[in-house]
């Protein structure tokens, strides 16, 4: 902490993440960085400085620590960066920085939900099963490219940046749109194109929900792919906790100083 301020570094590209730059920005108190792992062409723009890019790895990340001054290091990635917050852990270690992780609660199965749950990609694309189906793609532009070894299905792939030519599969809608996205119009979406299976990472949160809302009502099953292990450091189920976080250390601060 100098002179007062405390340095954030915010690892972030989820809405937890702009939710937390927006209620720190114009803090007196605070000096916050957001760092974007720079998959997106044109994220929308924050009210704090930002990063794009990786840092090379742990050990590259504790240097940025050091050099930077940060005092405090909040992991608010995606529940499936998995690489990024082992990075986080090591990084907070080896700089001595305080570290602490937004971990969105996953959903859980519902009365009336039809989920195959795998713990892969390779693993869903296996439980599509052999036979031609119409399939609903909702796991990224990242990890889209895993079904091209079952080019017999029809796909509906959704992605916030263009699919490009990551799945090249004879039968393939594109579509490229940013959440949330209601139950009643994924529902619509269903319908329209016949759907017969939808295929999603267990991302949690409301923004993407309403397609699995949809597919309970609509009797659709889900191959659920199941989050991947993250590291055990200190963690809060939403931007609210942050804050707490946050100011209980400017307390803690504020009193050491007093004394």
């Amino acid at each position: 902490m100098t002179d007062g301020v405390t340095r954030i570094l915010i690892l972030g590209g989820t809405g937890e993440a702009s939710a937390l730059v927006r209620a720190l920005a114009g803090r007196d108190d605070l000096s916050v960085m957001l760092s974007l792992a720079g998959r997106t062409a044109a994220p929308k723009p924050e009210p704090v400085p930002t990063r794009s890019g990786g840092f090379g790895g742990a050990e590259g990340l504790a240097r940025y620590l050091r050099s930077d001054k940060i005092d405090r290091l909040i992991d608010a990635t995606h529940p499936f960066a998995a690489r990024i917050s082992d990075n986080a852990a090591g990084a907070a270690a080896l700089a001595g920085v305080p570290l602490l992780a937004i971990r969105r609660p996953a959903w859980s199965l519902a009365p009336g939900d039809r989920w195959t749950e795998v713990e892969s990609m390779p693993a869903a694309v296996a439980a599509l099963g052999s036979a031609p189906r119409r399939v609903f793609l909702t796991v990224g532009r990242q990890e889209a490219g895993a079904f091209a070894a079952a080019p017999q299905h029809a796909y509906w792939a959704r992605t916030v940046e263009p699919l490009g030519d990551v799945l090249p599969v004879p039968h393939l809608t594109a579509i490229e749109a940013r959440g949330p996205f209601d139950a009643e119009a994924e529902a619509a979406l269903m319908q329209a194109a016949g759907i017969e299976i939808v295929v999603s990472k267990n991302s949690g949160g409301a923004a993407t929900y309403g397609k699995i809302a949809a597919a309970r009502a609509l009797a659709i099953p889900v191959v659920m792919v199941r989050r991947p292990d993250k590291p055990d450091v200190p963690s809060v189920a939403d931007t609210a906790g942050v804050l707490r976080w946050l100011d209980a250390d400017a307390h803690a601060a504020s009193t050491l100083r007093a004394v």
